[in-house]
């Protein structure tokens, strides 16, 4: 890259890609869960996962919201030297940093469930589904002001769109990128 140019990824993007590979494992982590009758039953198994599934949710959904919006109503207009990662160049990258810990975190769901059936793999499945609920809110907060969020890819190493190493987002137009608001595809 040239004197003064960078790289940006958006926001929304990053969060949401690994929703799903969090949410079908822990699908069929669970599914794999009750098969098994464990020791503490099916159905005690099921309504812990069903709670953890949902505090799991609600956790990752409400973590750092309010980081995501100071950085978003501070964020100011990107310059034209910059280059918009694409939204495939990201969620392969991003998968393809955590796939060794998303393997894990599988084989421990399936684990689990010799112990308590489907809890490991309903508690996955809910930390997916509360980062494709950020993405969303994230969507919806770019959808409201017209204009889409971005971070530089060098400020987000570990996949921490709003950790302390971010410093600033940028914005473009709603036309920019090849994804839609909230990160899904055009």
């Amino acid at each position: 890259m040239g004197r003064g140019t960078y790289a940006l990824v958006r926001v929304a993007v990053v969060v949401r890609a690994p929703a799903g590979w969090l949410w079908w494992p822990g699908v069929l982590a669970a599914g794999i869960g009750t098969l098994l009758p464990g020791l503490t039953g099916r159905r005690i198994g099921l309504l812990a996962g069903a709670a953890l599934f949902l505090i799991a949710a609600a956790v990752v959904f409400a973590v750092r919201r309010g980081r995501y919006l100071t950085l978003a109503q501070e964020a100011t207009r990107a310059g034209t030297s910059v280059f918009l990662q694409d939204r495939a160049v990201t969620i392969r990258t991003r998968r393809r940093a955590l796939r060794w810990w998303l393997l894990l975190a599988f084989l421990a769901a399936v684990g689990s469930s010799f112990a308590v059936p489907a809890a490991g793999g309903l508690l996955l499945a809910g930390l997916g589904a509360g980062l494709w609920a950020k993405a969303l809110w994230l969507g919806r907060w770019e959808h409201a002001h017209d204009a889409l969020l971005w971070v530089r890819t060098d400020w987000v190493p570990r996949g921490r769109p709003a950790g302390p190493d971010v410093r600033a987002y940028q914005t473009t137009g709603p036309a920019a990128g090849d994804a839609g608001p909230g990160g899904a595809k055009r």
